[in-house]
């Protein structure tokens, strides 16, 4: 069976962790203030604020993470607990908290898409010469109809600065565009971890 055609960004998707370990569906609840007016999308980055609360990390090329948004908790107007693909602008009431579930690990692997720039989903293929570097996130509007994260990775940022988000660890090598021997084939899809987390920073948030 093909591999499936990738023509848009879907945001991050957790396949394993540093060590080789399978990702086994471990998830951290954390809190998202009542009332936060933006939305989250799964597989959208966030990070955690200065008063302990979960919100949208949406800064491409700088800033810690705390992790990657898989689901979610709220409690809507009619008093109900919702368990949500994604967490809705202002979903919670003003006096209810809501909870994401976040992918929080610091040495999780993701599955993630490459573009060409910040704000665009449309998927551009990159060489085996950006694993090992640093790059930006892609961190383009998500929708509300499926749920879904349209964030990537923008491979054309790749470089050794030290304050750019997330760093490539391989390619998938199934999203190739031609042999997987040639040095110039390029790949639609990378495997990337996070180079700066909110966990590992000595400096705290």
């Amino acid at each position: 069976m093909a591999y499936p055609t990738v023509d848009k960004t879907y945001g991050l998707k957790p396949i394993n962790r540093l060590d080789g370990l399978p990702y086994a569906g471990a998830i951290r609840q954390i809190p998202v203030a009542a009332a936060y007016a933006t939305a989250i999308l799964n597989g959208d980055t966030v990070s955690i604020d200065t008063n302990g609360y979960l919100v949208a990390k949406t800064t491409s090329n700088s800033g810690d993470s705390v992790g990657v948004l898989v689901g979610c908790q709220y409690v809507n107007s009619n008093g109900q607990t919702v368990e949500g693909q994604y967490y809705p602008a202002a979903a919670s009431t003003s006096t209810a908290l809501a909870f994401g579930y976040v992918v929080d690990d610091p040495n999780a692997v993701f599955k993630v898409v490459s573009v060409a720039n910040s704000t665009t989903t449309t998927p551009t293929a990159y060489s085996r010469a950006i694993v090992g570097s640093n790059v930006a996130l892609a961190t383009a509007t998500g929708s509300t109809t499926t749920g879904d994260s349209y964030y990537g990775i923008n491979g054309a940022s790749a470089d050794t600065t030290n304050t750019l988000p997330v760093r490539v660890v391989d390619v998938v090598p199934e999203s190739a565009t031609g042999p997987r021997d040639n040095s110039s084939t390029t790949y639609y899809e990378f495997l990337v971890k996070f180079n700066l987390h909110q966990y590992t920073d000595t400096t705290g948030i």
